[in-house]
Order: C-alpha cells, then structure tokens, then sequence
C-alpha cells in the first residue's frame, strides 16, 4: 500500500499522544478524527486515480478535509493548555 499524505499523525507529530488521548475520551475528536481519516482517503484513491472524479467533488472534499483540519488543530490547541 502507498503512503497516504496528510494522516493526522502526520500533520501534528508532537501531538500524537494528545490526539490517541482525545480519541478515547472525547466522542465529537474521534468523530472528526474518523471523518477526516476517510475523506482524506477519498482524495488520495482520487489523486492516485483508483476512483475517478469529477474536479468539483475532489475540491469539495478538500474543502471538507481542511475544515475538520482546522477544527481538530483547535481542539488539539485547546488540549495543550
């Protein structure tokens, strides 16, 4: 399997702990966590061309991914103290 750009492990490695942490205890992060993790599937089996796509839907679901990233980087901020 190829490597699959923009994981939140990825995008926030010093806050692995935090995100494992947040998972467990807060149902709306995992929830975010989880979308995040399937849309930003979504657009790599797109950008890799397994799935085709029309440009508007792999740009709608960027926008979608940006927000949850926004959203979780938040969260993590507010987590951090």
């Amino acid at each position: 399997m190829s490597h699959t750009p923009h994981e939140l492990a990825e995008m926030f490695p010093d806050d692995a702990e935090t995100i494992h942490r947040l998972k467990i205890e807060n149902a709306h992060f995992a929830k975010l966590a989880d979308q995040h993790h399937e849309i930003n599937r979504a657009i790599h089996r797109i950008e890799t061309e397994i799935e085709p796509a029309s440009d508007a839907h792999a740009e709608a679901l960027k926008k979608q991914r940006l927000g949850l990233q926004v959203e979780i980087s938040e969260m993590l901020a507010a987590a951090r103290g």
